[in-house]
């Protein structure tokens, strides 16, 4: 676990014992999984949350984490390896409670997952950003992410998105 800002801790996350609360944070940013998918949370998405990354064949290489601020969580982030190349970190998701956006989370948590890509040794951490969200392209520029890919349109649930793969040279 790491301790950072005033009582916030980040640690993998159980299917067990934090269901309800990755739920509970769904619900806080269900803005952003409605522009993601057109989908509202519910059980398939906690449990779509908890499912290995489609490339990755040892569960070792799929950290799901939970940012506990005061205890409650408040952003999920799903930290995977082995893709696009077999040494690079990828990050699936970094989602955070809409009431929670804009006070440090997100780059307090985005170090803490360069730190532990850095520790596998990964020479890189990869994203992928919805053009149809700027505002999140523009928080991982400042997090130092560069794009170094365009996607095709692809469905997503009811949605059809282009995605930008971003690069931060770790």
């Amino acid at each position: 676990p790491l301790w950072g800002r005033a009582m916030t801790l980040i640690r993998e996350l159980d299917p067990q014992t934090d269901a309800a609360a990755v739920r509970s944070l769904q619900d806080r940013a269900a803005d952003y999984l409605d522009l993601e998918t057109g989908e509202p949370p519910g059980d398939a998405t906690v449990a779509e949350f908890f499912e290995p990354a489609p490339f990755v064949t040892d569960p070792a290489d799929n950290l799901k984490l939970g940012l506990f601020s005061g205890g409650r969580l408040d952003a999920i982030a799903d930290l995977a390896f082995g893709f696009p190349e077999p040494q690079d970190a990828f990050i699936g998701l970094l989602l955070i409670a809409a009431d929670r956006r804009s006070h440090g989370l997100g780059h307090l948590f985005v170090n803490h997952m360069a730190e532990v890509a850095r520790a596998r040794h990964a020479p890189s951490l990869f994203i992928a950003v919805l053009e149809a969200n700027p505002k999140a392209r523009a928080f991982w520029e400042r997090e130092g992410f560069v794009q170094v890919l365009k996607s095709p349109p692809a469905q997503m649930g009811r949605r059809t998105h282009i995605r930008y793969r971003m690069e931060r040279r770790l």
